[in-house]
C-alpha cells in the first residue's frame, strides 16, 4: 500500500509520535509511506526510518492556509496513495476538500482518527469524516456518538494507543547512577514515598486536587512527598501562582517539588510509590498513566475517560469517583503500606496499535 499522512507539524506530542510510530512500521513490512506537514524536529527521524516527508504549510488557521488545497489535489493525483489519513483538523480539512475535487474512480481510501475530545462544532465534525474512523479509545467512540450522531456506527473503529513493553518492562528499577545524581539533585526526597502527577501545567489536570491529595495523607503522618512534573507555559501564569499560593496556605512547601518536563520520567515513575491521574476533564487515553502501569506501579485516576479503561483493565481498585479526594486520600493511605500490583500482560502494546491501524487500511482499501 502507499499511504499518506498528514497533520499540522512533527514537533514533540503524542499525535507526532504516533504518526512516526505508523510511518516506520509501514515502510519496515515495505509499504510506501508519505508524510505531509509543515516540517519540524522529527522529520530527520522520520526520513531515516525510511519514509518520505513532504513539507506544505498545512498548520495556520488562516484563509491562506485554503491555497494548499490545489497542491494536496495535485499530490494525490501524482502520488495514486491507497489511503490517506487524516490526524488534525485544519489539515483535514484542506485535505479532505482537495479529495472532494477529485473524480470518484480516483479518489483515495479516507481514514481519520479522533485523538481526544474536540470542542463540539463544525470545524472539528470533519474528524468523522473519514470512510473509517479510528477512536483512540472506547471513550472517544462514544464521544462520536454522543456529539456526532450523524457518522454511521460501521464507520467506527476503536484502535487503542499502546507503548513498546521492552520500553516499560514490569518491575524497572533506575540505574545506580542515576539514582546517585537524582539523589544529589533532590535530597529532599530522600526517605519519602514519592507521588507523582506527570502533566502539563493546565487546570484540567487537577493539581489542586492533587496538592488536598498530598496535604491529606501528610495529616496522616505518612511520609509523602509529591512530585509535579510538567512544564509551565506564560499562558498559565496566573494558574502556577494559584498552585504556588495554595501549596503555601496548606503547609506544603517542604512536601511538594515541581519539576519540568524532564526525559526521564520513566526513571521518576519507576521510582515513585504511586503516579496520580486527577484530570477533571476525561483524558481520550492517558499514555502516561499506561506507562506507569506497564513499569507496575499504582495508578490512583479519576474514573472517567481512557483512564478509566486502562485502570478497569489493569488496576480496577485504582479507580476514584471524579472529584472524590476524599476516597483518593484514603485510598493512598492504604496503598503507601501495602500497595497494589497492576496486572502484567497488559493488552496495550505498541504491536496491537500498529496491528489495529494496519487492519482499518485494508478495510478501507478493500471494503466488502
Amino acid at each position: 500500500m502507499r499511504i499518506i499522512q498528514l497533520l499540522p507539524e512533527l514537533n514533540a506530542g503524542g499525535v507526532e509520535k504516533g504518526t512516526l510510530e505508523l510511518a516506520r512500521e509501514l515502510t519496515a513490512k515495505g509499504h510506501d509511506s508519505l508524510v505531509v506537514s509543515a516540517g519540524g524536529s522529527m522529520v530527520e527521524q522520520l526520513i531515516q526510518e525510511g519514509s518520505r516527508h513532504l513539507a506544505l504549510p498545512i498548520h495556520r488557521k488562516r484563509l491562506r492556509s485554503l491555497g494548499q488545497i490545489p497542491a494536496l489535489r495535485k499530490l494525490f493525483l501524482r502520488e495514486k496513495p491507497d489511503v490517506i489519513h487524516l490526524r488534525s483538523r485544519l489539515p483535514a480539512w484542506l485535505a479532505w476538500l482537495a479529495w472532494r475535487q477529485l473524480k470518484a474512480s480516483e479518489r483515495p481510501r479516507l481514514v481519520t482518527t479522533v485523538h481526544g475530545f474536540y470542542s463540539v462544532n463544525p470545524y472539528s465534525r470533519i474528524m468523522t469524516r473519514g470512510e473509517k474512523v479510528i477512536c483512540v479509545s472506547a471513550a472517544i467512540k462514544d464521544y462520536v456518538r454522543a456529539n456526532y450522531p450523524k457518522t454511521p456506527e460501521e464507520n467506527l473503529r476503536v484502535v487503542h494507543r499502546g507503548i513498546e513493553p521492552d520500553r516499560y518492562p514490569y518491575g524497572f528499577r533506575p540505574s545506580p547512577e542515576w539514582l546517585e545524581r537524582w539523589r544529589s539533585e533532590f535530597p529532599q526526597l530522600v526517605g519519602k514515598s514519592i507521588v507523582t502527577l506527570p502533566g502539563r501545567i493546565t487546570r484540567l489536570k487537577g493539581h489542586l486536587d492533587f496538592l488536598e491529595l498530598i496535604a491529606g495523607v501528610k495529616k496522616e503522618g505518612l511520609p509523602v512527598h509529591g512530585l509535579l512534573i510538567g512544564q509551565s507555559s506564560s499562558a498559565k501564569a496566573s494558574y502556577r501562582q494559584e498552585i504556588d499560593s495554595t501549596i503555601a496556605a496548606a503547609g506544603l512547601r517542604d512536601d511538594i517539588t515541581w519539576i519540568p518536563h524532564r526525559k526521564d520520567l520513566r526513571e521518576i515513575m519507576a521510582l515513585s510509590s504511586a503516579v496520580v491521574s486527577c484530570s477533571i476533564q476525561p483524558e481520550a487515553f492517558s499514555r502516561v498513566t499506561l506507562e506507569a502501569l506497564a513499569l507496575g506501579r499504582p495508578v490512583l485516576g479519576y474514573d472517567h475517560g481512557g483512564v478509566r479503561e486502562l485502570l478497569n483493565q489493569l488496576l480496577p481498585e485504582g479507580k476514584i469517583p471524579v472529584g472524590d479526594t476524599t476516597a483518593m486520600i484514603r485510598k493512598l493511605s492504604d496503598w503507601l503500606t501495602s500497595p497494589p500490583s497492576p496486572r502484567k500482560d497488559s493488552p496495550f502494546t505498541l504491536k496491537a496499535m500498529l496491528a489495529g491501524i494496519m487492519r482499518v487500511y485494508e478495510e478501507a482499501r478493500d471494503p466488502a
